[in-house]
């Protein structure tokens, strides 16, 4: 079987299929990280609503990203049916989190038309709990550390076992310069929060980027595509391809 007679997930957005040659894969998780205002959330809910119409739909929303006015938008007002099939979660701190994740398996376990699982992100109430147990112990840090993992392996598992698409969002931050540095010319490195546990698990990565409202979304991982890069827009209806360079 080449890769183009390979199942994918649909992206929602005809323009991503074709750059993602098909869509997103199934049996892996894709790792969508970027600053605010970038485009990750949008990503997320166009693969919801599009993979929402025959299939159910599993939502970890952490950062309050799930907006029933966006289905709306996408679905031409015809949500009824995506939002029956959506099932959404809302931790709020990390350790909620941790709970979403065993139902997650619960529902996962159940569910014979389970489609794709979502999580955006998973990394916004890790990054508050690292921060609150920075001023305990390093134990708590390893502790937290060791829960993402378990998470990233739980969804991996998943993934592969029910041969379904899982996407995952996360933030970003960025290196300090040293004057001498910024002076040069230099411009900072983005780092993704939660760094090498993501990246280990994930096996497409994809990075969003936006400059001045000019969006640009860059693979840097893929197990059969090139790097290479899409520039686009956001759109009432979703997301398509734009000359922006």
């Amino acid at each position: 079987m080449n890769c183009m007679e390979i199942e994918k997930t649909m992206t929602g957005s005809h323009d991503l299929n074709n750059w993602l040659d098909g869509g997103y894969e199934k049996g892996i998780i894709t790792l969508l990280y970027g600053p605010a205002a970038s485009g990750k959330s949008n990503f997320t809910l166009l693969a919801a609503c599009h993979n929402a119409k025959g299939k159910k739909v599993l939502f970890v929303d952490s950062e309050g990203s799930f907006s029933v006015e966006r289905i709306k938008q996408i679905s031409l007002n015809l949500p009824e049916m995506i939002l029956n099939n959506i099932v959404l979660l809302k931790p709020t701190n990390f350790e909620e989190q941790k709970k979403s994740f065993s139902t997650l398996l619960k529902e996962t376990n159940k569910s014979e038309n389970l489609g794709l699982i979502i999580v955006d992100s998973i990394t916004m109430l890790y990054r508050l709990a690292l921060a609150e147990a920075r001023k305990n112990s390093q134990l708590e840090l390893q502790e937290i550390n060791g829960e993402l993992a378990k998470q990233m392996k739980i969804m991996h598992e998943i993934a592969r076992k029910k041969d379904i698409s899982v996407i995952i969002t996360a933030q970003v931050y960025s290196n300090f310069l040293s004057e001498e540095e910024w002076l040069g010319g230099k411009e900072a490195g983005v780092n993704v929060v939660g760094g090498d546990i993501l990246k280990y698990w994930s096996k497409c990565i994809i990075e969003l980027k936006n400059k001045n409202g000019k969006r640009k979304a860059i693979i840097r991982k893929h197990r059969s595509l090139p790097e290479k890069s899409l520039n686009f827009e956001i759109i009432n209806e979703g997301i398509r391809k734009k000359g922006w360079f």
